[in-house]
Parts: structure tokens; sequence; C-alpha cells
């Protein structure tokens, strides 16, 4: 398909994200993923537009009986299909875990809200193996708590010191993933499927979020030296 932009941000008025665009999620009991951060809100420590740029800042230091704190943004407006475009630079050090992602903006499937509405991670990066970027796709079939998820990984050996383009195409037969335009995963959509396979035909919502530790984030340890760690 011809894509036409309908909505974007190019972070230049400096500070807070902006409100118009931006809701943030808060608090720090893991997040399913036994993470180890407080999300705060409106905090410029942890969110911030400076020279141009979104900066999400996890640092190490005490906040709601957490030893860290970070900010996860949801945008404001949701989409059923799409292209999405970020242009980003991951940070570095073990423990830390950023993420582009996309959630389902309302429980319509099955009994659970995840993973049976569906989760679609543009891009994944774990410090501890730097230089690797993964995207997948989470389903009621399909899921890393089950061991079934669909994904693939790129080396981008300069993630977390160069700037790259991180694409998601969705469309109602497909879910493909790109870094600077090579493609490197495609999910298609299973011939019959229903939700358990394919729940990608409702409204999702973009996220960006630094976490760290956690199940995956942490399965190298955390060092003490990486705090203040910025995806931006």
């Amino acid at each position: 398909p011809e894509w036409v932009q309908i909505w974007g941000d190019e972070f230049e008025e400096e500070g807070l994200p902006d409100s118009s665009k931006w809701l943030y999620e808060t608090g720090g009991w893991g997040w399913g993923n036994e993470e180890l951060q407080y999300y705060t809100e409106a905090r410029e420590e942890n969110a911030r537009v400076e020279d141009g740029r979104l900066i999400i800042e996890a640092r190490q230091e005490s906040y709601q009986d957490r030893e860290y704190t970070s900010a996860r943004l949801n945008s404001d407006t949701s989409w059923t299909y799409g292209r999405f475009e970020i242009r980003a630079q991951v940070p570095s050090g073990r423990g830390t875990w950023p993420a582009l992602w996309l959630l389902a903006s309302q429980d319509t499937y099955g009994d659970q809200y995840w993973p049976d509405n569906g989760e679609i991670d543009i891009m994944e990066h774990v410090g501890y193996d730097a230089g690797v970027v993964h995207s997948t796709i989470h389903t009621d079939a399909y899921n890393h708590v089950e061991g079934t998820q669909r994904g693939a990984s790129i080396e981008v050996p300069d993630a977390p010191s160069s700037f790259h383009v991180y694409a998601l195409e969705w469309t109602p037969d497909a879910i493909r993933s790109y870094v600077d335009g090579a493609r490197y995963f495609v999910f298609e959509r299973p011939n019959g499927a229903d939700y358990p396979e394919w729940p990608f035909d409702h409204d999702f919502h973009l996220i960006i979020n630094v976490a760290g530790g956690g199940a995956w984030g942490g399965a190298g340890g955390v060092a003490d030296a990486i705090w203040q760690a910025r995806l931006t």
C-alpha cells in the first residue's frame, strides 16, 4: 500500500512530552516481567524532550520502594493497521531493556487481556546481548510464556551508539518488521485464523519505554555503572 502520514511527533518543543499525544503508565509492580523500575509520571528526569529528541531515561535511585525509575509513554491515539516508523538509539549496558511496541487498546477477545488481545513488538533490545534487535508478536496461541511466540532478530552492531529507523507494517493479512528499510521478520495471518492466532484486527496504541532488569532484560544481570540509561 501507499502510506499516508496521519500522526507523528517530531519533538520540537522542549520539556515534558506533548500531553496531547502522550500518556503515562505508572507503577512499580514488576509489570509481569519482574522488572525493577518504577515508571513515573510527568517527571523530566525520566521523560523529556531535549534538542529535538525524546529521551526516556532509566535511573538508579530510590523511588516509591524501588531502586530504579524510568518512564513508559503511551500514544494518546490508537490505530487498526498502518506503518510505524521510529528513529531511535538504544541504551547500552547489561540490564537495560528498551522497547518500541504496540498493545491492544481494549479487551476484545478471550478471558485475558494479555495475550488474548495481542502484542506487537516493533523493536526490543536487551543490554546483555548488545547489537541484536528483536521483533515479535504475542497472541493466545503464540506467546513467550508458552515459548510459542513468533519473531525474528537481526544484528545491528551499532544500535547503542547510532540512530536507526525501526519500522513496522501491519495490514489485515501480515505484520512485517524492518531496520533501515531491510525487512527481517514477516508474520502472515494463518488461513482460517481466529483471535488465538490473529487478534490483530482492532485498535492498538504505541508504547515507548525503558525497563531495568526483568526476566529477559536482567537475564544477564544488572550492571551497576550504566545508569542513567537513555533511549533517544
